[in-house]
Order: C-alpha cells, then sequence, then structure tokens
C-alpha cells in the first residue's frame, strides 16, 4: 500500500489544484504523468487508496479529483460520500468497467475516464473540467454526485451505531438516542439530547438507510425518532405540532401526515 503522497499547495494563481486517488500504481503514474504537460493543473497530491483519497482530499481542499472508481475498503462512491471539503471538487472518475458504471456516469451527466486513459479523452474531461470550475456551480456539483451515488449504492441499512466525525475525532452514536434528524443543504443534523452532530448526507439518502419502523419523516426538512414522540397536537390545515420527550417542538407537515397512520398516532 503506497502512502498518501502530499506536495505542498502551490501559490500561483490560475492553476487546478488537483489530486488522484487509484490504487493501481501503473495507473496513477500514467495519468500524473499525462496532467504534469497541462499548463494549468498543479498535482497536490496522489493516494492509493480509498482512506488515504479520503483523508488528502478533505485536507488539501483540491479542485478537481481523479477518483479510481475500484479501490478496497472504500471504492469511488465511499470517497465521495465522505468528503467535507466547504467546496465540493469536481469528480472525474477513472474505471476499468465500461459498462454499468459507465452508463451511470452518462445519465447524471458525470464525467469519467475508462482505463486506460487516452491522452485525447483526457483533454476532453479537463475541458469540462475547466468550464466547471468558470461556474463555480457547486450546487449542481452535489446534485450530479447525489444522483449518482444513489444509483450505484447498494441497498444498505444502518446499523445499531452510526458515526460521525466531530472536531478531528469519530463519535459513535446509538441511533436509539437520536432523538429527530434536521436538514441542513447537503448535510442533516442529528439531534441527540442536548448535542447536535453534523453529518454530510442528505436527507433522502439517510432516510433510505434508518428502519423504517423507528424513524418517521414528518416534514421535508426533519426526521424523528418514533420512540420519542411524547405528545402530538393537531393545527390548521392538517398540520400537527410534535412535542418529543425532551422537549423539542417540530412541525409535521399536512403532506406527511399519511405516514402517522402506519403507527396508529393519528
Amino acid at each position: 500500500m503506497e502512502v498518501s503522497d502530499i506536495v505542498p499547495v502551490s501559490t500561483q494563481l490560475g492553476r487546478i489544484r488537483t489530486l488522484i486517488a487509484d490504487d493501481e500504481a501503473v495507473a496513477r503514474e500514467r495519468l500524473r504523468a499525462m496532467l504534469s504537460q497541462e499548463e494549468d493543473i498543479e498535482i497536490v497530491g496522489v493516494s492509493g487508496t480509498g482512506r488515504e483519497a479520503v483523508e488528502a482530499i478533505n485536507k488539501l481542499e483540491p479542485e478537481s479529483v481523479f477518483l479510481d472508481v475500484q479501490m478496497p475498503e472504500l471504492n469511488g462512491f465511499d470517497v465521495v460520500g465522505q468528503i467535507t471539503c466547504p467546496r465540493m471538487p469536481v469528480i472525474i472518475f477513472v474505471t476499468g468497467n465500461q459498462e454499468g458504471a459507465v452508463r451511470a456516469f452518462d445519465v447524471q451527466a458525470m464525467d469519467y475516464l475508462v482505463k486506460p486513459c487516452r491522452r485525447e479523452r483526457l483533454k476532453t474531461a479537463l475541458e469540462r473540467a475547466r468550464g466547471q470550475l468558470e461556474k463555480r456551480n457547486t450546487t449542481e456539483i452535489h446534485e450530479k454526485l447525489d444522483a449518482l451515488l444513489a444509483e450505484n449504492r447498494p441497498e444498505t441499512r444502518l446499523g445499531e451505531r452510526i458515526a460521525v466525525k466531530s472536531d478531528g475525532r469519530i463519535v459513535l452514536l446509538r441511533l436509539a438516542e437520536v432523538d429527530w434528524i434536521e436538514a441542513a443543504d447537503n448535510y442533516v443534523n442529528l439531534h441527540v439530547g442536548a448535542e447536535s452532530h453534523l453529518l454530510r448526507e442528505t436527507m433522502s439518502s439517510l432516510e433510505s438507510k434508518l428502519p423504517s419502523e423507528r424513524f418517521l419523516r414528518i416534514s421535508r426538512s426533519a426526521i424523528v425518532n418514533v420512540e420519542h414522540i411524547k405528545e402530538l397536537h393537531p393545527m390548521f390545515h392538517g398540520e400537527y405540532v410534535v412535542v418529543l420527550r425532551n422537549g423539542s417542538r417540530l412541525t409535521l407537515s399536512r403532506g406527511y401526515r399519511e405516514k402517522l397512520r402506519h403507527f396508529a398516532l393519528v
């Protein structure tokens, strides 16, 4: 296993800070050699595993990442799911799969390179990356990546605990202790008693992993632990105030009222 090779960040302006992540040494060096010939590309890091890639991306905050899809431990999709940079880099996936994954990339208009990488195809991908960086449309990048991850993510369910990064440490939260979950742009806020923990995950994605018999979506921005509901107070137009055992008061939107009937709560 190669340790992530991180080089100092350049102070030159107008260059695209780029990171390469691939577990195949030959593929890494081939891509590094081709990118080194591009005047506006500055290679700030090279990682040999998915875990190294996550660490390097979050530390260096590159503007573009060439990311291998098939890596051990954490594959390319797993890596994207753990990026916590304030600004999502432009991701160019590298894959040996010329069928399934490529079709998914095409559908979501995400760029990719098929191994062995060809110079002509690389230049096309770089032109598209430059265009995205000029627009600085990170919202569009997030939406495309979320859709791609959803399409390629296997059906999974969370265990009894969920890991959350906080202040340089990893906090293990018991799902049973989570009172409610709040949407926060491209993150979710897990409320546990008086504490709250930010997790990089979309509401829809997290909802699909939570046990449906214990967690209930009550609005576009809130998921509640059913076991922690203390009271329901009817409001106007079919809405309810949901009072939790910790005193939190949330709003059950009219469009989500039918879900409560499943639990005989309304």
